[in-house]
């Protein structure tokens, strides 16, 4: 026990964390980061813009239970910044082959935030074979930019072209062309079935903003739930 609480002290983070490296996969630089340990793997696939700095909050804690990995998509955080298009079929194929890089070879549960539903469900239609599980967090809709611009088409268009700039930093690569420009998006791919989770939230807004959003919903609450989910399946 004495050489076990040793061992700890000198190193506190060796079974929890390791470094943020950076793998080079299919001629980018992709920045990464693997902690914890176990049988079940997680893998966190953060929103549009956003690198794996984005989990944050809940890293330290999944990764005490779970071998959790982190990662930046080309063209966010410290990954190579790129001025190709990526669509999120191409990023699941990224995904794929960091993932094969790695040596995850059981089936995982992918956990994605906003953008990455969509780069999520692409990767369950390629590669149902490696999910046992999906999570998503707030996942990107078909119907976002028309519910954000019925909601205020002033405020809406504004934020979808500040959307356009962030995205022309980081040299066009990401969720602008592949999201916010396309009318009419894409049907998402057919997947398996695969164990699911979605998590929503309903912000209280003034009651004209309120009437609008519930409109073209068909109302807030447990129906926005319902509805995401029927977006993801296909249900109608």
């Amino acid at each position: 026990m004495k050489i076990l609480l040793h061992a700890l002290l000198l190193f506190p983070f060796t079974l929890f964390a390791s470094e943020k490296r950076l793998v080079e996969v299919n001629g980018f630089n992709v920045e990464y980061q693997v902690a914890g340990s176990g049988e079940h793997v997680v893998v966190l696939e953060a929103g549009g813009g956003a690198s794996l700095s984005d989990w944050d909050p809940v890293y330290e804690t999944i990764s005490s239970m779970y071998k959790t990995i982190r990662y930046s998509r080309v063209g966010n955080g410290k990954s190579s910044k790129t001025d190709r298009h990526f669509t999120s079929d191409l990023y699941a194929q990224h995904l794929k082959q960091l993932l094969d890089i790695l040596d995850v070879n059981s089936p995982f549960t992918l956990v994605a935030h906003s953008y990455g539903g969509s780069i999520a469900r692409d990767f369950a239609a390629l590669y149902p074979e490696k999910l046992s599980s999906l999570l998503l967090v707030e996942p990107s809709s078909k119907h976002d930019v028309d519910i954000l611009r019925a909601i205020d088409l002033e405020k809406g268009n504004k934020e979808i072209e500040q959307i356009k700039l962030d995205d022309m930093k980081n040299g066009m690569s990401n969720i602008y062309l592949d999201f916010w420009s396309k009318r009419p998006l894409p049907d998402y791919p057919h997947i398996p079935d695969i164990p699911l989770t979605v998590i929503v939230s309903v912000k209280t807004m003034k009651p004209r903003q309120t009437y609008s959003f519930h409109t073209l919903a068909g109302g807030c609450g447990e129906n926005y739930g319902r509805i995401g989910r029927a977006n993801f399946l296909g249900e109608k």
